[in-house]
């Protein structure tokens, strides 16, 4: 039966009238000449309603993968991030009265998964801007480390604040420079959907659009990706939503973290302006390549920012991807004035946490 006859028959009333949600579906599967990505109007609509618990099990499973399998575009990331920040009321201030002083200067998402990635050390990365006069919102879900730190982990370690909503993390930035928001209390059915990874044996889109929602407006984004075929898609993307500036680094484990052992390119946003700062290894490649031997303990992760304890690689990569994180925020104009600023940054730091 082809897809003209069906179109005639469901005319005719000779079929069950159809789910809402699968004229969203039909545009993925009709077929080699037929089938196209969605809209960015599309994906809003699509997006939003499985966001309301509005369509069905298989419809959802089928949409996610579809997506995963032909790699969802700019204009449908655009889409399902705006749908997600009216489902979350993340959308900005219609009067403009947002303070401004309540906007972190850099958004930081953490949402790595599904493999072993040791120690999150670009959390004291995060800890140590700040404590020098850069807000920070880290905000993510860590789902099936096989051997490492969650984030939220580390963060607890250190007691720094986990905000219980948008709203709260908006006061602990306020009044402490620092806050992280798990994705579990932005909006209940996004970890939901993150959380079927298992289930579909892949991630989603879920993971790439949460990277890019930064939920507080903040002034940039450092931004860590594993594949590095989704680099310029969160560019591109970003520019669509009109993000001010964002840089995309491949990270470690998919986190904005720089590696010491190698050059890392910093693709940047800036103001609509795309552009590309090749960041130079730190560090000579050690004998196991990339290999992270630092022991995966919450113990050592405290001693190294006390200085209790030496450890050479850990220590560039808080430092390195500090001094890309001051680097976005507008802290210093070139890489070397960044490293500087860190270094002093890290020589005066106050080591009395956790």
């Amino acid at each position: 039966m082809t897809d003209e006859h069906l179109e005639q028959l469901e005319e005719e009333n000779v079929l069950p009238e159809a789910h809402p949600f699968s004229g969203y579906l039909r545009t993925f599967f009709r077929g080699p000449g037929r089938s196209r990505s969605l809209t960015r109007e599309e994906a809003f609509e699509a997006f939003s309603m499985i966001l309301r618990d509005e369509v069905e099990p298989i419809q959802l499973g089928a949409f996610l993968l579809m997506l995963r399998y032909r790699a969802e575009t700019p204009e449908e990331l655009a889409g399902m991030i705006e749908a997600v920040r009216k489902a979350a009321r993340l959308e900005p201030d219609e009067d403009g009265e947002d303070d401004a002083l309540e906007r972190p200067a850099l958004d930081w998402p953490s949402y790595a998964a599904g493999r072993t990635r040791g120690l999150p050390w670009f959390v004291l990365s995060a800890l140590l801007l700040s404590q020098n006069g850069v807000p920070i919102l880290m905000h993510g879900y860590n789902s099936h480390l096989v051997n490492g730190v969650g984030t939220e982990a580390a963060i607890k370690a250190l007691k720094l604040p986990i905000a219980m909503s948008a709203e709260e993390a908006r006061s602990d930035i306020a009044s402490k420079g620092f806050a992280y928001l798990p994705l579990r209390h932005m909006h209940p059915k996004l970890q939901e959907l993150i959380g079927l990874r298992p289930l579909l044996g892949l991630r989603s889109p879920v993971n790439t659009l949460l990277r890019l929602l930064n939920p507080l407006q903040a002034r940039s984004a450092f931004l860590g990706v594993f594949h590095p075929a989704f680099l310029d898609v969160h560019r591109e993307t970003g520019r669509l939503l009109e993000l001010p500036r964002i840089g995309v680094i491949k990270g470690g484990g998919g986190e904005a973290e720089r590696t010491p052992y190698k050059h890392v390119d910093l693709r940047m946003l800036d103001n609509g302006e795309l552009n590309d700062v090749r960041w130079p290894a730190l560090l000579s490649k050690p004998a196991k390549d990339d290999e992270d031997q630092s022991p995966v303990s919450l113990k050592h992760f405290l001693g190294v920012w006390r200085g209790d304890v030496e450890d050479i690689a850990a220590e560039a990569k808080i430092k390195g991807s500090a001094a890309m994180a001051a680097f976005l925020a507008g802290k210093a104009d070139y890489m070397d004035e960044a490293e500087s600023l860190v270094q002093d940054w890290w020589d005066n730091r106050d080591r009395d946490v956790g």
